[in-house]
């Protein structure tokens, strides 16, 4: 293509690509690679920073990981430019949770912008806060959400309300109140936006309290129609479940047409009518209402499907069973009243899922007379898209079956398009089946006359299947449908008679199960069809329509005189191809022997033993085991048949005097009730998505109880009542176990706890003095399988030992083995309990050594050294401080004067920081008037070889941030910094056992984290052959793990318990438990070592950590497995 010119095809489409391409941001998707985004965003020009950002966004609009970026795009959080931020604000919400430490470091930018005069950047910021879903900022969250609800402007408002559910999915148990006060004042909003938006908060937190929708109720209704489609959807749900709870069903609704059709049927003496007529007063048009399905349809509404059918054979469903004062009228409540009419404009809503929403409204709270109104917007809601039509039809297939005639003038409308997907089609089939009448059915069968022959063989099948179902519900068009089905089987079965396999054999079986039920209504008149059917058997190869045209054959095989004159033939037939059959024939076949010899005359038994006894003998030796099985079963059955050969008396028995007759007769020579219509049960509220998949979809609640909510002054409904009440009885019940636990307390010991550098110790009754060494106390304490609870049993021969006094474990062995028959009746409360011995290392805070750090090494500080290791003391000038111990030593050959440590001054200009931490330290900037580091002593002359402490008190702006400080010496300055230990952010928190795991129990999913390592310092001790073994080996490892804990983190050891187990170097759940409270908010922080693993190998140690402070948490838990796993020195 013009060739000449240079030009190809490809080059064309090319070029004319690129011209639609010019004025837009798609050259921004083209190269993923590129590496100029880096310098971009630390650009001093705000177009290049933009460029840059929509790059990155572009990435991530790809599916490419591009965190890596995050420190350089936080720096410009503080940017002035509204793009840039907006786009710094979208990169933060999508990273926030992979890195949410140095996204905390932005909360004081996200702050300061929720004070911005602009609108859009107090949205943003609220978004991006909202976004990061950590505990730690949680409560700055939710100010931030409180003040964002009083904002003057509608788009922050309504940004407050979105961001109420993602502050509840945190599980804030004491910010409940605040939270759902804040979704009531919202509500009272006068913006349509935002009420919509908190009706979707109300309906995630707090669904059931109907005390703030009872405040709002009118105004709500009012406000409805101008609320955002999406936002109407969810309000008019929650409006239709308060005037459920506040004043319960209506009278005159459908959902109480059960009481309607008992007065009907007491006036017109008939009981078993299942059918209610209501004439509508105006045009005369009555409403066929079925009421078994309308009841079922209430009941599945107000119980959910799942529990009604659990109880449906165990109680008398009569009625729903309300009293009067649950029941109310929809003339004379004025709350009802003006939910319909507030409902009702929004049926011709361009949302078809308002129309759904609302017509649910209707169908459930309006008069039955008044139903109609939401037929037409639902006809008209046919002809929007694919998707959408199957949903409308999925609640028209119910409203059809509840009401029929709602529907039955406009069966055209449910016509079958050839551009319907093959479920629409199926639902139109069922819907056009069920609301069928004696007017409409000519048109319906004419309909289905083409669908016969769609090449779509299961489509034509499920008309067959509609066929049936018309010719079942209209007796008068059933002879026409029976000659129509019979003709279709007999021209079926003619033309697939030499190969009928998959889905070409759904038409035939389909066809004779439609004629199968249309039978069974009245088999008398229709003995032809039978025989006609039995005639075509050589043709039919389908073994599922054979089956049910011998199953036919043997239950009516008496109704008339032409099957019993064929009946004889026909047996010598199936005889002759009894092994060809299938499985499913050949036992329809044995069945069929059955009922013919119980039901045929005396006369004919004759004729008909042979064929029989021959079919019954190829049957007890087929290869299928349930054919073998039941003609052996069925044999024994016939020998106590009249006139069959294996009987010699000349009486036959007549009478049940003989039990295996009876069994006979009951199973196979009773008469057989036709069943009623079948349908689903399961039906769901309107326009949910539990009706479209049948089942209970997540969030799926069925309708309140009626007038479960009453309107007093604390706001509360008695649901909500009698949950508080089982909550206050789970509480009292651990209390009252707590107690328990209390009064069986061991008597020979009492613990008492030293908060003083982590030690822990147990003190005797008599207060003697203590001394340095392990005490074991030994008790049957086990974790309850149920909770965190210890219950520990009396031991009355046991007493504490001396303070010198060290038991080895065969020892302690053998001292459980003397004490068996005390402790007999306690290992008898529980089969569970495992022995335990409690250590207690005495003076352990003197064996301590923190680890040292060097903050300056002679090299670089001409000859001075400075080295600087965390304390575990409590500064006493603030809660936030830190203690570290500073020693100085001079190592050159000549005195040093003037020596301090400074805090650094913030330098305003870029260059002066390194490039990689400027976005961190552009953040380090303190708001708070509290000063960053204590001022240090000054040491004013630090003579050759001389040491000097001092004690420096720090505040660390975060845990894992350095502290920049100034080293002063002789006149000259020199940068050095301060690395934080996560360890000493903590200190200790003294606690005994019972109310560590109370604690515990308070602090599980989110708040608990755990991880494993190795731990092998133990070996070493083990293999140094020159110390004496002076200590037990359990003990030992006990004093080293703790030793390590209590070396590297500010924690107080709570407890050691130790098992007693039969292996002697087993140490698998030797467990360890140790507490503190971080410094600057005072939040318990819970640390639990557990052992497993043999003294002659590495130790695997599980280090759970119970925490509020979950990014705390993590990096503590880091911390701990990393110097648990480091190798001894």
């Amino acid at each position: 293509m013009l060739t000449q010119f240079g030009a190809t095809a490809e080059s064309l489409s090319k070029a004319s690509t690129m011209m639609f391409r010019i004025g837009t941001d798609a050259h921004l998707y083209d190269d993923p690679d590129d590496v100029s985004i880096a310098p971009l965003l630390d650009s001093k020009f705000e177009s290049e920073k933009c460029e840059a950002l929509k790059r990155l966004l572009a990435l991530i609009a790809q599916g490419f990981d591009i965190s890596n970026y995050f420190p350089q795009v936080v720096k410009n959080v503080a940017t002035q430019s509204l793009e840039v931020k907006k786009l710094v604000y979208l990169y933060l919400l999508h990273y926030a949770e992979k890195r949410p430490n140095e996204a905390l470091l932005s909360i004081n930018y996200f702050q300061k912008d929720l004070g911005d005069p602009n609108p859009l950047v107090r949205a943003w910021a609220l978004r991006t806060m909202a976004g990061i879903r950590l505990h730690a900022i949680a409560s700055l969250v939710l100010v931030a959400v409180g003040k964002c609800a009083r904002d003057p402007s509608v788009y922050v408002r309504k940004c407050a309300a979105i961001a109420l559910p993602k502050l509840h999915d945190l599980r804030l148990e004491e910010h409940t109140a605040a939270i759902e006060e804040i979704v009531g004042m919202l509500l009272k909003d006068n913006s349509p936006g935002v009420v919509g938006a908190a009706a979707s908060a109300f309906a995630s937190i707090c669904p059931n309290n109907f005390s703030l929708i009872g405040r709002n109720y009118k105004r709500l209704c009012e406000i409805l129609p101008d609320v955002e489609e999406w936002g109407q959807i969810v309000l008019i749900g929650i409006l239709l479940r308060y005037a459920i709870a506040k004043h319960g069903l209506v009278r005159e609704s459908l959902m109480l047409s059960f009481e309607d059709l008992e007065i009907q049927s007491q006036e017109k003496d008939d009981p078993e009518s299942s059918h209610l007529t209501v004439r509508k007063p105006f045009d005369g048009a009555s409403l066929d209402i079925c009421t078994e399905i309308a009841d079922i349809v209430a009941r599945s509404y107000l119980e959910g499907p799942d529990k009604y059918l659990a109880r449906l054979g165990h109680v008398n469903q009569d009625s729903l069973g309300f009293d009067g004062s649950c029941i109310t009228s929809a003339t004379s409540n004025d709350d009802v009243k003006i939910l319909l009419q507030c409902t009702s404009p929004l049926l011709w809503s361009y949302n078809s899922a308002v129309v759904l929403a609302a017509a649910g409204v209707h169908w459930i709270m309006a008069p039955k007379e008044d139903i109609r109104k939401i037929v037409k917007p639902l006809i008209f809601l046919l002809r929007s898209s694919g998707s959408s039509k199957y949903v409308v039809l999925c609640n028209i297939q119910v409203f059809a079956k509840a009401m029929p005639s709602l529907f039955s003038p406009y069966y055209e409308d449910f016509f079958i398009s050839s551009s319907d997907s093959y479920r629409t089609k199926t639902l139109k089939l069922e819907i056009l089946s069920t609301i069928a009448t004696k007017t409409s059915i000519s048109s319906i069968f004419l309909e289905f006359q083409d669908h016969v022959r769609d090449p779509d063989r299961r489509f034509a099948a499920d008309t067959v299947a509609a066929i049936g179902l018309c010719a079942q519900k209209l007796p008068d068009v059933s002879n026409t449908c029976l000659e129509a089905l019979l003709y279709l089987a007999l021209s079926e079965s003619s033309n697939n008679a030499v190969a009928l396999m998959g889905e070409e054999e759904i038409l035939l079986v389909q066809v004779v199960k439609s004629i199968m039920a249309i039978i069974k209504q009245d088999p008398h008149s229709h003995e032809r069809v039978i025989v006609h059917l039995v005639r075509s058997l050589d043709s039919m190869s389908a073994p599922a329509a054979r089956a049910m045209v011998i199953w036919m054959l043997g239950e009516y095989c008496n109704i008339g005189v032409l099957t019993s004159k064929m009946i004889p033939t026909i047996f010598k037939y199936l005889a002759h191809r009894f092994h060809s059959e299938s499985v499913e024939t050949k036992l329809q076949i044995v069945n069929a022997c059955v009922k013919v010899l119980l039901r045929a005359k005396v006369e004919d038994i004759s004729e008909l033993r042979l064929a029989i006894s021959y079919v019954l003998e190829l049957a007890k030796y087929d290869l299928n085991y349930d054919v073998r099985d039941r003609a052996r079963v069925l044999k024994n059955f016939l020998s106590h048949c009249k006139g069959f050969n294996y009987l010699e008396e000349a009486d036959y028995r007549t009478e049940f005097n003989d039990l295996t007759y009876v069994f006979a007769e009951y199973i196979f020579g009773g008469t057989k009730k036709v069943p009623s219509e079948s349908f689903s049960y399961r039906f769901y509220l309107p326009g949910s998505l539990s009706q479209i998949v049948l089942h209970a979809a997540p969030g799926y609640e069925p309708l309140p109880e009626p007038c479960s909510f009453a309107d007093d002054e604390t706001g509360h409904s008695p649901t909500n009542v009698h949950n508080d009440h089982e909550s206050n009885e789970i509480d009292d019940s651990d209390d009252i176990s707590g107690s328990l636990d209390e009064e069986n307390t061991s008597d020979y010991s009492s613990e008492s706890v030293s908060g003083e550098g982590g030690d822990s110790y147990i003190a005797s009754d008599s207060g003697e003095d203590e001394e340095a060494g392990t005490l074991i106390h030994l008790s049957d304490d086990a974790p309850d399988s149920g909770d965190h609870d210890r219950v520990s049993v009396k031991n009355t021969s046991s007493g504490l030992m001396d303070a010198g006094e060290l038991m080895s474990k065969r020892a302690l062995e053998s001292w459980l083995n003397e004490n068996s028959d005390s402790g007999q009746n306690s290992s008898n409360l529980s089969q569970v309990q495992r022995s335990l011995a409690r250590i207690s290392i005495k003076d352990i805070g003197q064996l301590v050594k923190p680890k040292s750090y060097t903050l300056l090494d002679p090299t670089n500080g001409n000859g001075l050294s400075v080295i600087y290791r965390f304390s575990s003391e409590v500064s006493k000038v603030s809660k936030e401080l830190a203690c570290i111990h500073v020693s100085f030593s001079n190592h050159s050959e000549e005195p040093m004067c003037n020596i301090f440590l400074a805090e650094e001054k913030p330098n305003p200009s870029p260059d002066s920081s390194e490039k990689s931490g400027s976005p961190s330290e552009s953040v380090l900037v303190s708001h708070d008037k509290e000063a960053t580091l204590i001022p240090m002593e000054e040491i004013d002359r630090l003579n050759p070889g001389q040491p000097a402490d001092r004690v420096l008190q720090v505040r660390f702006e975060h845990h894992l941030l350095p502290l920049k400080l100034v080293l002063s010496c002789d006149g000259r300055k020199q940068q050095v910094k301060l690395r934080p230990d996560i360890g000493y952010f903590i200190k200790p928190l003294p606690m005994d056992i019972e109310s560590f795991l109370k604690k515990e129990s308070q602090l599980p999913g989110m708040f608990e984290n755990i991880r494993r390592c190795t731990f092998s310092e133990h070996l070493n001790q083990q293999n140094d052959k020159d110390e004496p073994p002076q200590k037990d080996i359990f003990l030992m490892i006990c004093e080293k793990l703790a030793l390590k804990m209590l070396s590297n983190a500010n924690l107080h050891l709570v407890s050691v318990d130790m098992p007693v187990a039969a292996n002697l170097d087993d140490l698998s759940g030797i467990s360890l438990r140790l507490s503190g409270e971080i410094l600057n908010n005072s939040v318990p922080c819970l640390v639990t070592l557990t052992l497993k693993g043999t003294c002659a190998e590495p130790l695997e140690v599980s280090v759970k950590i119970n925490c509020e402070e979950t990014v705390f948490g993590l990096n503590l838990l880091n911390r701990i497995v990393n110097f648990l796993a480091e190798p001894p020195r």
